[in-house]
């Protein structure tokens, strides 16, 4: 435990090493943040017409229910892919020795932006079809879906580091990704360990922080300092997942081209690389 800990936490300092290089790279989940608001924004209204004609028309909005959940799916997934094939693509000009840009990454994104919508459609169409199964199934069917979602989850880590480098289509790029995930790390991978478990240490010790601080501003019985308080914690975790975000990224792209190489990286060890999946 504390040995896969260790390798976590220096693939962290390697990919933090890059962001401190290219710090804009935090405002591609930024702006993916952003873009996601916006698309929530605008599914409300529609969302809540059809909850308020809720039961009037029977399967017809049953259908149309399930029509805009996966519509909203696909904005969501094209938006999140977007902007990771962007933050990639930035990433990988630093892994090769050159210097990124915001503008470059964008740019890498928007030449691939057909690609990542089929991706989309791909991704939407899954997790529609596992939410389907999901409802219909009692409670050991639910953890049977569950471990689908997980196990497609791992085969499509490498999908978004493929698209950007790869010339080819989102189902190229699925079996592209399984199969680096199967040559690499080998057939019965269970999971990525990688910057999970550092922030997830990190995710407490801001929550236990934040939550000591608030308390003591609620011992002054100070309304601007209990806001304060509030605030702060909440920025601070806000901070944390965006610079998460951002060294996933580089991580992903750090560990295709391990992949495609089989060789590590300037700061990233490539004992530690090989060790990011777990086996069986």
């Amino acid at each position: 435990m504390f040995d896969r800990l260790a390798r976590s936490w220096r693939l962290a300092k390697a990919s933090a090493a890059v962001l401190r290089q290219d710090q804009q790279l935090v405002l591609f989940p930024l702006v993916s943040l952003a873009a996601l608001l916006v698309v929530v924004a605008a599914f409300a209204a529609p969302v809540i017409g059809l909850g308020v004609l809720d039961g009037l028309h029977g399967e017809r909005l049953s259908a149309l229910h399930y029509a805009v959940a996966f519509l909203f799916y696909f904005c969501q997934y094209f938006v999140i892919f977007f902007f990771n094939a962007a933050l990639v693509g930035a990433a990988m000009i630093r892994l090769d020795g050159g210097t990124p840009t915001v503008g470059a990454g964008l740019r890498i994104a928007a030449s691939k932006a057909g690609t990542i919508a089929g991706y989309a459609l791909i991704a939407a169409t899954v997790g529609m079809v596992l939410r389907m199964i999901q409802e219909r199934v009692g409670f050991i069917g639910r953890i049977i879906v569950g471990l689908l979602g997980v196990g497609w989850t791992i085969a499509t880590y490498l999908v978004v580091p493929v698209l950007v480098a790869e010339d080819v289509g989102p189902i190229e790029a699925v079996k592209e990704s399984a199969g680096l995930l199967k040559k690499t790390w080998g057939e019965n991978v269970i999971g990525q360990v990688g910057l999970g478990a550092v922030f997830g240490l990190l995710f407490v010790a801001v929550l236990l922080c934040g939550a000591a601080l608030t308390t003591l501003a609620f011992m002054t019985h100070s309304i601007a300092l209990i806001v304060a308080a509030l605030v702060t914690t909440l920025l601070a975790l806000g901070i944390t997942a965006l610079v998460q975000s951002a060294l996933a990224g580089i991580y992903s792209a750090a560990l295709y081209r391990y992949a495609t190489t089989g060789e590590g990286m300037p700061g990233f060890d490539a004992a530690a690389l090989k060790l990011a999946f777990a086996p069986k």
